[in-house]
C-alpha cells in the first residue's frame, strides 16, 4: 500500500490511477491523517464462477429424495 500527501496526490492524480489500476491501494493523507483511499474496484458478475456453483448445487442433490414424501403434501403442510 503507498501512502501520499494530499497536495502530491492532486499533481500526480494520473500515477495515482495508474497503480490502482495495477492492483494497488493508494492511501492520501493530509496532515500525516488518512483521510482517503483509493482501492481497484470490486469484481463484476463472474459467469463462469456462477456455472460453477450451480453444477456444484445440481451434483449435491443428486440420489437426494423426499422418502417417498409427496413434494405438494410439503407444500401443503408448510401453510397451516
Amino acid at each position: 500500500m503507498r501512502e501520499i500527501g494530499a497536495f502530491e496526490a492532486k499533481t500526480r492524480f494520473g500515477q495515482l490511477l495508474d497503480w490502482v489500476e495495477d492492483g494497488e491501494e493508494v492511501q492520501i493523507t493530509r496532515r500525516g491523517k488518512v483521510v482517503a483511499r483509493l482501492v481497484p474496484p470490486e469484481a463484476g458478475f463472474d459467469r463462469e464462477r456462477a456455472r460453477a456453483a450451480v453444477a456444484r448445487i445440481r451434483a449435491r442433490r443428486q440420489g437426494v429424495t423426499l422418502g417417498g414424501v409427496k413434494l405438494k403434501a410439503l407444500i401443503d403442510e408448510g401453510r397451516r
